[in-house]
This record gives C-alpha cells, structure tokens and sequence, in this order.
C-alpha cells in the first residue's frame, strides 16, 4: 500500500498550506526568541486564515505549547523561577474560568481594552508602581490565562507584565517559562471540553519541531544583540502587535 501523505493532515488542509505553515512555525519561532514576542500572534493570524475559530485557539495552543517549551529549554539558566511559579498557580484557575466564557463571551471588545493597555503601558507615562511579590503574580497568571483563551493571545500581555526585567536573556526566559505554563493549562482545560488535540498532532508536532529550530537561530541572534537595540526592538514589537489586535477587533 503506497504511503498516504494526505492521511497525517486534518480534514480541509491542502498539503501546500500545511508546508507554508511549518515553514512559517520556523520564522515565527526565530522572531520571538530574538525578542521576545511577536511569532505567536503572527502564527495566529496565519492559522486563522485555513482554520475555524473553534479549533484556531486550541490547535494555536498546542503549536505554541511546544514552541515556548523549547525556547524556555534553550534558554533555561536564565529563568526567573520565583516569578514563574507563581504565575503557574494563577495559571490553571484563569484557564478554567476563561474556558467556561471561550465560547460565550464577543472577544472584540477585550480585544481593544487589552491593546490600548499595552499601547498605554509603552508609549505613556507610566506611574512609580515597584511591588512586585507572589500575590501580584499569582494575580497576574489568573487575569492573563483567563483572557488567553478568550482571545487567543497572551503573549504581549505577558511581556508587557515583565516588562521590567533588566536583562534581556531573563526576560526571554522567563516569558518563555510562563507562556509554556498558560499554554499548557489552555491545552488542559480544551481537552478536558472535549476538543479532539488528536487530529492535529502530527501538524502540530511537525510545526513544534520547526519551531525549535527557528528557536536556535533566534537565540543566537538574542545573545550578539546589543541590549539597546534589543530594548528598541522589544518595544517595537510589542507596538505592532497591539496594533494588529486593534485592526482584527474592528475590522475582523
């Protein structure tokens, strides 16, 4: 029997389609090794364009699981494990209350509320807020996991609430950490609704190990970046994908 290509694809998926996606997972995957953000929302809205809303979140969820994953591993001496522990407490009660309104609540709106914030965060004056403790990142992994299943992203919140580390290594790597954390309870929290992850697994897995290799390249990128440049960089970045959730929100 001659070996089936189509077989390992989701129904409705053109094998050129699936190719430019684990092309993409490599580029995307650089981008936000290098700084910070940014290939998860990229990845997004390239999925967006061969698949359902219904299975874009959590199938995004799984291929980014397995991306932060990576990245986090690379880079993992310089993970700020204090923060992260407690922002994966917060973590799996914020996916499962988000998971409860994914299906219920109009996105649009929580949309612009969160990019305006970012856009506020960066560019705005920014009041003398120093504390910084288990409580506010506990917080902060309930509040941003919740919102991440609804929209689909938490990424730039995550990056905007470590805006503050000084050293750009820590906070790749730590940014890393979490998102595999928050993804991990969206996948948990979408299996246990019943979403069938089995279909899109060898997608996926093809996609995640593209992914880690785009992670190396972006790596190595991050640690010959002056930090300057990377700070620009990060900003930057930031920027336009708070953009792009303003145009998807009232142009979608």
């Amino acid at each position: 029997m001659a070996f089936d290509t189509f077989a390992f694809l989701p129904d409705g998926l053109a094998l050129g389609a699936a190719i430019v996606l684990i092309a993409l997972s490599f580029f995307t995957s650089a981008l936000t090794a290098a700084f910070g953000l940014g290939g998860g929302m990229a990845m997004l809205a390239a999925l967006g364009l061969v698949m359902p809303p219904a299975i874009l979140v959590p199938v995004h969820g799984a291929i980014q699981l397995g991306s932060n994953a990576g990245r986090a591993m690379v880079q993992r001496r310089h993970i700020q494990w204090h923060t992260v522990l407690w922002f994966a407490l917060g973590a799996i009660p914020g996916a499962m209350v988000g998971g409860g309104f994914a299906v219920a609540l109009p996105e649009t709106l929580f949309r612009v509320l969160i990019a305006a914030f970012i856009l506020y965060s960066l560019w705005g004056p920014q009041p003398d807020i120093t504390g910084r403790g288990p409580l506010a990142n506990l917080m902060a992994g309930v509040l941003i996991s919740g919102l991440g299943m609804i929209t689909g992203v938490s990424g730039p919140l995550v990056a905007n609430f470590l805006r503050k580390i000084d050293d750009r290594r820590r906070l790749i790597a730590t940014h890393a950490t979490i998102m595999t954390s928050s993804n991990l309870a969206k996948v948990a929290v979408f299996s246990a609704l019943g979403f069938a992850f089995s279909t899109y697994l060898p997608l996926v897995l093809a996609m995640i190990a593209s992914g880690f290799a785009g992670t190396l390249l972006g790596s190595r990128l991050l640690e010959h970046m002056p930090e300057k440049a990377f700070r620009l960089g990060f900003r930057l970045v930031l920027s336009l994908m708070a953009i792009e959730m303003l145009r998807s929100a009232v142009f979608w």
